[in-house]
């Protein structure tokens, strides 16, 4: 019965943080634009598509992702841990690895990317490929992520890593082409969309809470700050 509790509960939510949307919509097609709203069947169906698809896919990410999420951080850092008190970065290379791989296959599956990967195809004129964005957009976000995850098991304060890696971007800007500036920065923004974010901070949660002497608030965020700018310094390079 509590996993029907919560359905009703997150169908309830959805449909409030869904209803501002339509509203806004609404307005403007009634209101300002005066026009009757095309296709009010498709309309009405595909907001209930929306609003179910939400639902379902919020409840399966407490039902399901964010847990496996801890339990795969506390699995991969269990042998290393259990080498002693004293933490060795070197030793938890797999959880290292498991972050990259997770991040580079999440950002693949991205609807997102896809659709601005499509986009960008149709207005260059084809020339640039769906796929050769994504692969390099899903490669800085696999290195943002595992790098992510060192700093976790490293403990290094998250501004030293964002600084640097701004850095880069800034330096990047003013030597790449002019075309593709504005299509890698909307790449960073991208990526942390429907799959990727809820997976990478179940991660970077999970981890904080594995390994002693982190903080969930303190070292568990900030993954999806490495997801967002690595992916610009990939499609900027």
């Amino acid at each position: 019965m509590d996993i029907f509790s919560d359905l009703a509960a997150t169908l309830f939510g959805t449909v409030i943080d869904v209803a501002p949307i339509a509203g806004v919509l609404l307005f403007f097609q009634v209101v300002v634009l005066r026009v009757r709203i095309p296709n009010l069947r498709r309309t009405l169906v595909g907001f209930f598509y929306v609003i179910l698809g939400l639902t379902l896919f919020l409840v399966g990410l407490n039902e399901a992702l964010f847990p496996l999420g801890k339990i795969m951080a506390d699995q991969l850092t269990r042998a290393p841990l259990a080498s002693g008190d004293t933490i060795n970065v070197a030793s938890f290379v797999w959880v290292y690895v498991f972050a990259a791989s997770l991040g580079f296959a999440t950002t693949i599956a991205e609807p997102s990317l896809m659709a601005v990967a499509l986009k960008a195809r149709q207005a260059s004129g084809g020339g640039i490929s769906v796929w050769g964005l994504r692969i390099a957009v899903a490669i800085g976000v696999g290195i943002g992520v595992g790098l992510g995850a060192y700093r976790i098991v490293s403990g290094y304060p998250l501004i030293y890593f964002i600084v640097f890696a701004y850095a880069i971007v800034i330096f990047q800007t003013f030597h790449a082409p002019r075309t593709i500036i504005p299509l890698a920065y909307d790449s960073g923004g991208v990526t942390t969309s429907t799959v990727t974010v809820p997976l990478v901070a179940a991660l970077g949660l999970g981890l904080a809470e594995s390994i002693p002497g982190r903080s969930p608030i303190i070292d568990g965020f900030g993954l999806i700050a490495f997801a967002s700018v690595f992916p610009i310094i990939a499609v900027l390079g």
